[in-house]
Parts: C-alpha cells; structure tokens; sequence
C-alpha cells in the first residue's frame, strides 16, 4: 500500500468518527424529545461500520479482498421500542397517562462519543505521522 492508501483510509475513518459524533450528540439532544414532526418521540439513531473492500483488482474473491478502509451505512433508526413514562398532566400522555420517551441510555452516548473522539484523534495522529513521514523523505532527497 502507498502513502496515498495510507491517507484514503485515515480520511474515510474521519469522515466515519465526525458522523458517528454527530449522530452521537443528535441523540443525547433529543434524549427527553416525546413529540417529534413524524408523531411519537424521537428515535435513536445509529451509524453501522463495515470494511469497504477492494475486489475488483484480485478477480472479485471476497477471501482475497483487500480491506481499503471503513464503509459508513448512514444513520440508521434503532428499534428499540419506547421507554413509556406515567406522567398524566404531560400534554403528550396518552389515555393511561403514560408518556413514551426515546430509548435513548445517556451513559452508552456519552462512552459512544469518547469513542468516536478518540478515534478521530487516532486517525487525525496517523494523517499527521504519514505527513512527517513524506515531509522526511523529501527532507532527504533534497
């Protein structure tokens, strides 16, 4: 793999921790959201990581394939059903006076956000050593 390679996929693992966080952060937002424009509270949403793969130049194998870096499902709804909640004086109780709550865990966000950020710092910290690393090479030619 080439420098380049090395750059692509750092790039694509930033582009996928900055959704993740954001995604991340939409949820914790709207963690106590009951009433949403599509009716009903707000659903939590997740981003799926996958491999994105290279087949194309090894005959199409998948067992040959070379990973090039993370594939991002976007945001994609949890299905979780709703935390319901008694509180009958809430204008979005129903007739029980139960009030549905996204299901949304406050704690698994936040660890869900430390991981995004520490990842992007990773991802960030190899960009900047395979800079260094042209930057010396250059260094030397010179």
């Amino acid at each position: 793999m080439n420098l380049f390679g090395v750059l692509d996929i750092s790039a694509g693992a930033l582009q996928a921790e900055r959704l993740r966080a954001e995604v991340t952060a939409a949820n914790l937002a709207n963690a106590e959201t009951t009433r949403t424009e599509q009716g009903g509270p707000y659903v939590r949403q997740q981003v799926i990581f996958s491999a994105a793969r290279n087949m194309a130049a090894l005959g199409g194998s998948l067992a040959d394939a070379q990973v090039q870096g993370v594939s991002v499902s976007g945001p994609v709804s949890d299905q979780s059903p709703p935390v319901m909640r008694y509180e009958p004086g809430n204008p979005d109780a129903n007739a029980e006076g139960m009030v549905a709550y996204p299901a949304i865990n406050p704690v698994q966000e936040m660890v869900d956000m430390m991981g995004a950020a520490r990842a992007y710092q990773l991802n960030a910290a190899a960009v900047q050593s395979t800079k260094n690393m042209v930057q010396s090479s250059i260094d030397i030619l010179h």
